[in-house]
């Protein structure tokens, strides 16, 4: 697994202010089930994890469980910093200015309905911002 994932789990039970006990009776697993997937050695199934979600209202485990947990996730989710709203906010903002700066150049590569050869490397460079700027924007909608 992941190393970055293993502590997802245990952070949204810390931040609901559950006990493993309290949580794992609520989630109908066993406290050691809940730990190995604490420790990160066990990947909890997809619909233990929504229900993780639910019972510590985290909305944004189950976005990293995804983003952590598989190969796919791995490779098209983008990074989020939910820890704080303000931060998250502001970074969006940023993201969004980034966006604008690339805006010309995305509308007149886009018009056409292709990326001709000559511009793949600007393409490239529009797409990177509007993966930022998306990012970001989840990080709006998940932060705590």
């Amino acid at each position: 697994m992941n190393e970055s994932c293993r502590n997802i789990y245990q952070l949204a039970r810390n931040v609901a202010g559950l006990t493993q006990i309290e949580a794992s009776e609520r989630l109908g697993v066993s406290v050691r089930a809940l730990g190995n997937y604490e420790l990160g050695n066990t990947i909890p199934h997809g619909d233990i994890v929504a229900d993780m979600a639910t019972v510590y209202g985290a909305k944004w485990l189950g976005y990293e469980h995804l983003r952590l947990s598989t190969k796919l996730g791995q490779e098209i989710l983008p990074e989020i910093d939910i820890t704080d709203i303000a931060k998250s906010v502001l970074v969006l903002q940023k993201e969004s200015g980034d966006v604008d700066d690339v805006k010309p150049c995305m509308i007149k590569i886009a018009c056409d309905g292709r990326i001709d050869r000559h511009e793949e490397d600007r393409w490239d460079e529009v797409t990177k911002e509007v993966f930022e700027m998306a990012g970001a924007a989840l990080s709006v909608v998940f932060s705590r």
